[in-house]
């Protein structure tokens, strides 16, 4: 992926097994559950290209959400604040190698952005 690309869709769910038996047979969807990310199943799709997770539903994460991926998060942050975002969540690690922060855009878009790797290795 590169700079400004959709990397990732966060789905949120109460129910992951509904979830992935409803994908699963509307879309053809694979999923799998990595080592490190439990309660977090990722979903790809057939293309082998798009994909996300099923994140735990909650009171402020109601709608699925896209992830664009940055070089830099903390530059990315202070650009959408100097241009009338609202920063939801700041900078949080995924892993060693991987952050991620959501921003609420000047229309009340929520997006989530992405910076690095993130090795999910079976």
């Amino acid at each position: 992926m590169a700079h400004g690309d959709i990397t990732h869709i966060d789905i949120p769910t109460s129910d992951h097994r509904r979830a992935q038996d409803f994908y699963g047979a509307l879309f053809g969807w694979k999923f799998v559950e990595h080592p490190g990310f439990e309660g977090y199943p990722m979903w790809q799709a057939p293309n082998e290209i798009s994909g996300g997770g099923f994140a735990p539903r909650s009171p402020g994460f109601t709608q699925p959400r896209s992830y664009v991926e940055v070089d830099s998060i903390d530059d990315t942050l202070a650009t959408a604040r100097d241009r009338g975002a609202r920063v939801v969540m700041e900078r949080q690690s995924i892993s060693d190698t991987s952050w991620w922060a959501v921003i609420e855009d000047p229309d009340g878009n929520v997006v989530g952005l992405y910076e690095g790797v993130t090795d999910v290795s079976d």
